[in-house]
């Protein structure tokens, strides 16, 4: 199983894997940590990645960047509609108010929403990570910005779905890089709370975070970020000064063009990061626009200058989150800086300044997030033991319910009509269940939504709930319990409404069984208290069941006051019997939830979102495979017109060499012409079409090299059985002499056939059709081996064994007693046995030994081109 981190960053992406040693970040196939986070459609594929970074001064107006600023947001969103400004492709509002993403992709104007192309990306990482474990990857973690609204957490889910991949957990960036940070150390305290604040200040917004680090836990504390506050801004500001710059100096308006837009943006990118390390830099940039040259130069100081409006802000988000933490200063222990954009000096001077304390770089900036990500995947999965380490996230919104009363004389009145609570507040644990209690008549609809929806710059809605239908029997308000789930991705939803109906019921019972149900229904049942483990469930939905609290933790249906109901009748005795008691019990009842959420995608709309990137992957693996082979049929053309004039020149006739070199030219100018753009049928043919002149005089070639070789092997097993054969050595002499000519004759023929046919070979020139191949000189040489070995090895026939005769005693000695004396005789009959055995035996390892080098490879064994010698004989 496959534990995979995913840091899906706005301009760049990483991928991290555990092993068994730890945590890894996977290489892509440019061997680069990190992939840039850019699609680009093309006229018969996307480009996604390292590939769409390549293509996107060519193609920039179908090249989409920065796609985590685009989803689950409305198009009308003025934070939206500033970054738009400085995007160089076409984004328009789509029917329900968001955004569309238009591209030319197969030849025509295609639309594509945030989503779709965040499951592109999706899909490029999964094959990095793929590619890397050898193995399918599916399960994840993936990380998000703690600012991430509902709706923008499911879009991620969705285009992991679309991309093929199982979220265990969407993992706050600044939660996951605590975990990184924390899981490791071994010197966290037992009781006192060590404090570190992270600050992430990434490429386009900044995230704060204070934790609490205790042996074995992680505890958040605080969450704050300023959305749009990144090293982006940086370089925004860069581009706005060169550009005015440029206006004025060289009359070019870089606006005007979207192609200068991305060369200036990406050298202020550059200068910015010289900056961080020099008083100075430069800026040159080429053919900048209108074939003119442009030169420029900045100071550190007047670069922080400039930037004063946007290091102004940084403060806010690190006083929100001390104030949340209700932590002074002084109680913030350390500061540990990650994210690409806090490389900027002026900024570490602000935090230095804040906190009282230099801030620590202990951690990779970069992949920090990525490895946290990875970790939290691990303990998910059953895959790997990981360290005891407790993660207690918290949510950074207050999340409310809506609903109308229902009394009847406010049923249809308006605003003043809607009620509303606070289900979970700000820093509420994740996850988390709240449960509600409801009195209604009929169907109702219940609505959450965020408290403040104010900070978040979007619409307070999430999602809307229709409850119902349902029927209460007595024909009054039913009381209905309705769960409501803070799940481990962030998302709220109602999980399920049970609708509770109390009835009384008499039940018959025993003098004892009546005092411990009386003394049962005293006591308190307390909240969290669960059914007993032998409880079965009952066969129904509407089992009765004793009424639980609100929490809803012992919502475990069958049981009656800890007791199993079974249904029989206790057996009545005269002393016993009881009157009969009344007993209530609760009916639970599920009612149907249906849910709504504003701008989710719908299930089929999912679906055929899924189909789309099928289509899309495996068009791109047609033109890549298309792509193999024409370079293929390029990379034959000017192989073998070398190898003609090199190699081959000696196995190819002046007329074959003119009549090939003309149709290798004839192709090559195909190929840049004609042929640029084909189907892949097309270029096989073409190559197919080259090989019919261009293989016999490879296989020409080829002969040639190896017929030496191969000759050799045969000449030496004809020689090694025609010595074996001749040979006078007594190991052999079992053999009959009929067989042994027989041997040799095969031999004498072996050797003919080789003579005539090399005769032959060698009055032919080199490139004339060979004669002596060598597939029929080892198929010659196996022939032989197949006949002459089966007699030349055959074994020796075992000797007859007798038994000796028992000794005689010395006359004048004593006289053995004959049972001994029958155990001397056995002993040495099998003596005499087994040392005629281990003669046989050795004699034949002699036999072999000697003739190791004597005896060829045995029959169906590979001859080894690169050696004259046989194995060993077994």
């Amino acid at each position: 199983m496959s534990v995979v981190g995913f840091d899906s960053g706005n301009e760049s992406c990483i991928v991290a894997v555990a092993r068994q040693r730890g945590i890894d970040v996977v290489l892509n196939d440019e061997s680069k940590r990190e992939t840039p986070a850019i699609v680009c459609f093309g006229e018969k594929q996307r480009f996604i990645g390292t590939a769409g970074a390549a293509s996107t001064m060519m193609n920039p107006k179908n090249s989409i960047s920065q796609i985590k600023r685009l989803i689950g947001r409305k198009f009308s969103d003025p934070e939206l509609q500033r970054d738009l400004q400085s995007l160089p492709f076409q984004v328009t509002e789509g029917p329900e108010g968001y955004p569309l993403i238009h591209a030319r992709y197969l030849g025509e104007s295609r639309t594509f929403t945030p989503t779709q192309v965040l499951g592109m990306m999706f899909s490029n990482l999964k094959g990095i990570a793929e590619k890397n474990l050898n193995a399918a990857v599916v399960d994840c973690c993936i990380g998000i910005p703690v600012y991430f609204t509902d709706l923008q957490r499911r879009a991620v889910l969705d285009a992991a779905t679309i991309a093929g991949l199982r979220p265990l957990r969407l993992m706050h960036e600044t939660t996951a890089t605590a975990l990184a940070y924390g899981i490791y150390k071994t010197d966290l305290p037992e009781s006192d709370s060590l404090n570190v604040a992270f600050v992430d200040i990434g490429h386009a917004s900044m995230q704060v975070c204070i934790a609490g680090f205790k042996k074995g836990q992680l505890k958040i504390l605080a969450h704050s970020y300023d959305r749009s506050l990144g090293g982006r801004d940086f370089d925004e500001v860069l581009f706005n000064h060169f550009a005015e710059q440029f206006k004025e100096q060289y009359k070019i308006d870089v606006f005007q063009n979207a192609r200068a837009c991305l060369r200036l943006r990406a050298a202020c990118e550059k200068l910015k990061k010289v900056l961080s390390a020099n008083p100075v830099a430069p800026l040159n940039i080429e053919c900048l626009m209108d074939e003119k040259d442009v030169r420029g130069v900045i100071k550190r100081d007047e670069f922080e200058q400039i930037s004063a409006p946007i290091l102004e802000r940084v403060k806010g988000p690190l006083q929100e989150a001390l104030a949340e933490a209700g932590l002074a200063v002084e109680n913030v222990h350390m500061v540990e800086v990650v994210g690409s954009g806090s490389r900027v000096p002026a900024v570490i001077k602000i935090l230095t300044e804040f906190f009282g304390k230099e801030p620590r770089r202990t951690m990779n900036a970069s992949e920090c997030v990525a490895r946290g990500c990875a970790l939290q995947c691990a303990m998910l999965s059953p895959t790997f033991k990981v360290r005891e380490f407790q993660v207690h996230e918290s949510f950074p919104f207050a999340i409310g319910l809506s609903w109308k009363n229902s009394t009847p004389e406010t049923q249809d009145a308006a605003a003043d009509n809607q009620q509303a609570t606070i289900v979970f507040p700000k820093g509420n644990p994740i996850p988390s269940i709240k449960a509600l209690t409801f009195y209604r008549s009929g169907t109702f609809t219940v609505d959450v939504h965020y408290v403040d929806g104010s900070e978040l710059q979007a619409s307070s809605k999430i999602s809307s709930y229709t409850i119902g239908p349902f029927q209460c029997s007595k024909g009054e308000r039913a009381k209905l319990k309705v769960k409501v789930r803070l799940n481990l991705h962030g998302i709220v939803s109602v999980e399920s409404a049970t609708l509770m109906e109390e009835e009384e019921v008499e039940v018959p019972v025993t003098k004892d069984a009546a005092q411990e149900a009386n003394k049962m229904d005293t006591d308190e049942t307390p909240s969290d208290a669960a059914p007993p483990s032998d409880a079965a469930p009952p066969a129904s939905a509407e089992a009765d069941v004793n009424m639980q609290d609100a929490k809803g933790a012992a919502d475990a249906p069958g049981v009656e006051n800890g007791v199993p109901e079974t249904g029989e009748k206790p057996v009545q005795m005269e002393t016993d019997i009881k009157t009969e008691a009344p007993k209530k019990k609760v009916k639970k009842t599920n009612i149907p939830v249906v849910e709504v959420v504003y701008g989710a995608l719908s299930s089929g709309d999912l679906q055929k979102a899924v189909e789309k990137e099928f289509e899309m992957a495996l068009q791109d693996r047609v033109m890549e495979e298309t792509k193999d082979k024409k370079n293929a049929v390029e990379a034959y053309v000017y192989d073998m017109r070398n190898k003609l004039n090199d190699k081959y020149h000696d196995f190819v006739t002046d007329s074959e060499r003119e009549e090939l070199i003309a149709k290798l030219q004839e192709v090559e100018d195909w190929l840049y012409e004609e042929g640029e753009d084909e189907t892949k049928g097309v270029y096989v043919a073409k190559l197919e079409e080259l090989k019919k002149q261009g293989d016999p005089i490879e296989e020409r070639y080829k002969e040639h090299m190896e017929r030496g070789s191969v000759i050799d092997q045969l000449v030496f097993c004809i020689n090694s059985y025609r010595e074996v054969a001749m040979s006078n050595d007594p190991k052999f002499d079992h053999i009959d002499l009929s067989e042994k000519q027989k041997v040799l004759n095969e031999c004498v023929e072996a050797e003919a056939w080789l003579r005539d046919k090399r005769q032959q070979q060698d009055s032919l020139p080199k490139h004339a059709t060979p004669v002596l191949l060598s597939a029929e000189i080892r198929k010659k040489a196996e022939s032989l081996d197949r006949f002459a070995r089966p007699i030349m090895m055959k074994p020796k026939p075992a000797k007859p064994v007798t038994p000796e005769a028992p000794p005689q005693p010395a006359q004048g000695g004593e006289q053995q007693p004959q049972g001994n004396a029958d155990a001397d005789a056995d002993a040495s009959a099998n003596a005499t046995t087994n040392a005629s055995v281990d003669a046989d035996a050795n004699a034949a390892a002699a036999a072999a030994a000697a003739g190791a080098g004597d005896v060829p490879p045995a029959s169906g064994e590979p001859m080894d081109s690169d050696k004259s010698e046989a194995p060993p004989s077994s």
